[in-house]
């Protein structure tokens, strides 16, 4: 298993817990040299809050664990790529490096830009995406 791999696992992890609340299953960790220093998963419906999505989430908790508002050495992991939104944080926060499950062809950045992250963010996709896209398709198959 690569390190990608683990943490995406980690990701998923979170993502399970969302489902287990009810929440659209997406989960997120933040690492920072090898170490996960934040994570998160949707909690939308739990507070009542758009914003509370699991990126948001995540990055919040790394930045108290690093003391400060940029994550510039950090790396996100994320089960669903980023929403518009989420992509705005990410790029504030100055995250290096995005590594997200499988895509979001509604919802996903990508539908409307190609680079909403810092200009020096590289981005990583597919990590574990069959195991991502099957946690969606699962909650949303029981939903209807």
């Amino acid at each position: 298993m690569t390190d990608d791999e683990k943490f995406m696992s980690m990701a998923l992890c979170e993502a399970e817990k969302a489902a287990d609340g009810d929440e659209v299953p997406i989960g997120a960790v933040v690492v920072c040299d090898g170490r996960v220093i934040g994570r998160g998963h949707n909690l939308t419906e739990t507070l009542n809050d758009v914003t509370a999505h699991a990126e948001m989430q995540a990055i919040t908790a790394a930045e108290a664990a690093m003391g400060g508002k940029y994550l510039d050495k950090c790396t996100l992991y994320v089960t669903v790529e980023p929403c518009l939104m989420c992509a705005g944080a990410i790029g504030w926060s100055q995250i290096k490096r995005i590594v997200y499950g499988t895509g979001d062809a509604k919802r996903g950045y990508s539908t409307y830009t190609a680079k909403p992250f810092h200009p020096k963010a590289t981005v990583t996709s597919g990590v574990l995406a069959d195991e991502c896209a099957t946690l969606m398709k699962n909650f949303f198959a029981k939903k209807r």
